[in-house]
């Protein structure tokens, strides 16, 4: 007869794990999603509702298009330029290093 390979019910784990990850991840998804919702609203209130809140000064409401459209731009340059970086690595069709490297 063989033993188990794992012993049932698993074991307590013997050190204490952070949760640390548990609690920043919190606080990034629950500030994420509130300044989400303040853009909505500073983009979509009215002048004199934001006025009647209190707040006397804020952006103006072009850059409620302008920002997530420069991320946009942005995050299809990334991939540009991944793509031009993987081009530019990679040697020309007449080069020995195409066929064969350095350990062969």
């Amino acid at each position: 007869m063989s033993l188990p390979l794992a012993p049932y019910p698993p074991l307590p784990p013997t050190e204490a794990r952070s949760r640390a990850a548990e609690f920043y991840g919190f606080v990034a998804w629950t500030s994420t999603y509130l300044l989400f919702c303040l853009l909505l609203l500073w983009a979509l209130l009215p002048d004199a509702r934001i006025a009647a809140l209190g707040v006397s000064w804020y952006p103006s409401r072009e850059w409620a298009l302008l920002l997530p459209a420069y991320s946009v731009v942005l995050v299809l340059l990334t991939y540009v330029a991944y793509f031009a970086l993987a081009l530019a690595g990679t040697p020309a069709f007449s080069d020995v290093a195409t066929v064969t490297g350095a350990s062969a």
